[in-house]
Formats: C-alpha cells, structure tokens, sequence
C-alpha cells in the first residue's frame, strides 16, 4: 500500500511540473507568446547577449534580415582628415602629392580604364568618397562606392555569403567593411598556396 501512495506521489510530483511548464510557455509572458504576438521582425525581438563592438556603423542599405552593422573606416586611414592637406593652402613642397601618398599604387580597374584617384575620392572634398553620378559617400560606407561596380560581391555581402562576420549570425549583425580585405587601390589578393593542405584520399 505504502508502495503505490509513493509512486502516486512521484506520478503527481511529475504532473505538477509538467503542468507548470505547460503553464509557463503558454503564458502571454513566456516566449513563445511573445513570439505568436510580435509584430517585428523576429531578429528585433530578442536583445543580444553580447554587446555591438565598438567603431561601428549601420548600413544604409535594407535588407530583409533585418538591420545590420559594419566596421568603421575612418579611424582606420592613418591620415585622416583628407582636408588636413588636400584644403586651399598653398603647397610649399614639391611633388608633395607624390611623396605624401608614395605608398599607394593603383591596380584597380581593366587595362582599357583603370582608376586614377578622382575615379573614387570626391574632387571638392577629400574627406568624402564619390559615385559615379558625383554623390558623396561617407568613408565609413565605403561598401556602397565599391558597390557600383562589384554588385554580385556586394549582394553576397548583404546577405551574409561573402565577407567576415564580426559577430553575431542573425540580428544585429556585424560583418567587416570591404576595405578590411581588400585594399581599395589594389583590391586583388596575390596569389598563393592554401595555408593548410590535405593530401587527397586514395
């Protein structure tokens, strides 16, 4: 007798908790109502456990997914503000564009039109870069100039395919700029071997 009242006992212990789980998923506090009433995008729904990294910026372009954030680029250029040289003072070296910007070697662009540095750097203001229809782009939204002419590249970086993610997967995103990989006056990788290899099976 004393056997089946405990395992009566255990049944209902095990009921009750059931019952209050049931209870606290249904709930319009638990998750899953939360959900069932959201109006937003699901990625909008849930605050992000970790933290944005800082030096970031949104992106101006929608995407379905919801929002997301890409790397600064301006606290990445060494000599930024363009202005502080490029502004109405009289040049009083010789050749200073040549020894100022040494370093830089453009390899962008087919052989039939390559890119000079009005192609992208917008002419009345360095600080700025510049479409091909003369609008100003933000350095730090690089990705749009880059854009016009690499758009599968860019689809495929909206969407997540191509280019580094920085953290998280889904949500508030934040993935590198283009010019984080590429460098923007020669944007093509060398050539070189896998840094690991697998030999092929048999």
């Amino acid at each position: 007798m004393q056997r089946i009242k405990k395992n009566l006992l255990q049944i209902l212990l095990v009921f009750t908790i059931l019952l209050f789980a049931v209870f606290a998923f249904s709930s319009s506090f638990g998750v899953n109502e939360k959900i069932k009433q959201a109006k937003d995008p699901y990625d909008n729904l849930m605050e992000p456990s970790i933290p944005l990294p800082v030096n970031t910026v949104k992106v101006l372009i929608p995407y379905q997914g919801g929002d997301f954030y890409t790397q600064t680029r301006k606290d990445q250029i060494e000599r930024f503000q363009c202005t502080s040289c490029h502004n109405n003072k009289e040049v009083m070296v010789k050749n200073a564009a040549k020894i100022s910007h040494a370093d830089k070697k453009i390899l962008h662009g087919g052989k039939s039109g390559p890119l000079d540095c009005n192609t992208c750097h917008s002419k009345e203001n360095r600080d700025f870069l510049n479409t091909s229809k003369e609008k100003e782009i933000d350095m730090d939204h690089v990705y749009t100039l880059c854009g016009e002419c690499h758009f599968r590249q860019k689809k495929d970086w909206i969407g997540g395919a191509h280019g580094k993610p920085v953290s998280h997967w889904a949500g508030e995103r934040v993935v590198k700029n283009c010019t984080y990989c590429h460098d923007p006056h020669s944007p093509r990788f060398a050539k070189r071997w896998p840094a690991t290899y697998s030999p092929p099976f048999k």
